[in-house]
């Protein structure tokens, strides 16, 4: 007998939760949603956060506000996300580094990319582009590793996310050279320093460095990817300058939500988000500054990363790098 009520009472608990998933998506959203991105403005997740919200906002009538909580490399917008009430109303704007670097990167850290977050969609993928300050003697990669092999330990490059700092220390490890690593609040400040000439070289994705290598503030040596970017025509991918594809790592920006969220509301996230990644307008503005619109859905964003996050974990592990 006790153990019918018991099954009978498993069988309410199912209702109820089921109703009030459904209940919730009905009526979500009632208020604003934030995006919260772990970086300073200007930057990109910054971009794929303001180009993807007008867009979705009207779609659910609702207003998006997008806020910042820079610090050690988005941790700590990755861990106010995750310690935040799981309800729809508060989102992360997640890079590939939170999800599958900072593990091997950082001794601790206050989330568990595997448990304490629930993926929403992947938004956008991008490419990589090598630049240098104009005093810099190097005018390619191959110019930039003779320069580096003269001067082992003499120059420095600019990094803003760990995605840019594997990278970058994959290359070193790859063309055998001693090139010491500036850490930066986010990407924008990386782009301003090397700009500046406080660091002369700096590895950035496209989008939010295009407008200094144009102004000739920078000067681009190399790009990520199979083909040369339309952004930047006249400069050679890395496979060109004769080096292996070390910055062509497949990296992402995708909407995360607490774990725990309902269901009902991540469904309705991913449904009307993929509307808005096919929309050509989007897709225009994502090419502009050299991003690709994404789609791929939470769940299977979740099966990709019991497979990724130890993967990357060894190869951080491997090239001894730490950032904490």
């Amino acid at each position: 007998m006790k153990a019918s009520h018991k099954v009978l009472g498993l069988l309410l608990a199912s209702v109820f939760m089921f109703a009030c998933g459904g209940s919730a998506a009905q009526s979500y959203p009632s208020k604003p949603i934030r995006f919260i991105v772990g970086y300073p403005p200007g930057g990109g997740h910054d971009i794929v956060a303001r180009i993807v919200s007008q867009p979705l906002a009207e779609r659910l009538g609702q207003q998006i506000v997008v806020e910042f909580k820079p610090g050690a490399d988005s941790i700590i917008g990755a861990e106010y996300v995750a310690k935040s009430p799981p309800d729809g109303y508060t989102l992360f704007i997640a890079g590939a580094n939170v999800m599958l670097l900072h593990p091997g990167l950082q001794e601790r850290l206050p989330y568990d990319p595997a448990k304490d977050f629930t993926p929403i969609i992947k938004l956008s993928s991008y490419r990589t582009v090598v630049a240098v300050h104009p005093s810099v003697q190097a005018n390619s990669m191959k110019e930039l590793i003779a320069l580096a092999k003269a001067k082992p330990g003499g120059l420095f490059y600019a990094w803003g996310a760990a995605d840019f700092n594997v990278a970058t220390e994959l290359f070193k490890k790859q063309a055998d050279v001693n090139i010491v690593p500036v850490r930066y609040k986010g990407t924008n400040p990386s782009v301003l320093a090397a700009v500046a000439g406080e660091v002369p070289i700096v590895a950035v994705s496209i989008g939010p460095s295009l407008a200094q290598i144009r102004a000739g503030k920078l000067r681009a040596l190399a790009v990520s990817g199979t083909k040369r970017s339309a952004l930047l025509p006249d400069v050679p991918t890395m496979a060109e300058s004769g080096l292996p594809e070390s910055f062509n790592l497949g990296f992402w920006t995708a909407l995360l939500a607490p774990a725990g969220t309902p269901s009902a509301i991540i469904e309705k996230l991913y449904s009307e988000l993929s509307i808005v990644l096919k929309d050509d307008r989007v897709k225009e503005r994502f090419a502009s500054i050299s991003l690709e619109a994404e789609g791929m859905s939470g769940s299977e964003m979740s099966a990709a990363l019991k497979v990724d996050i130890p993967k990357w974990t060894k190869v951080v592990k491997d090239l001894n790098i730490r950032t904490n």
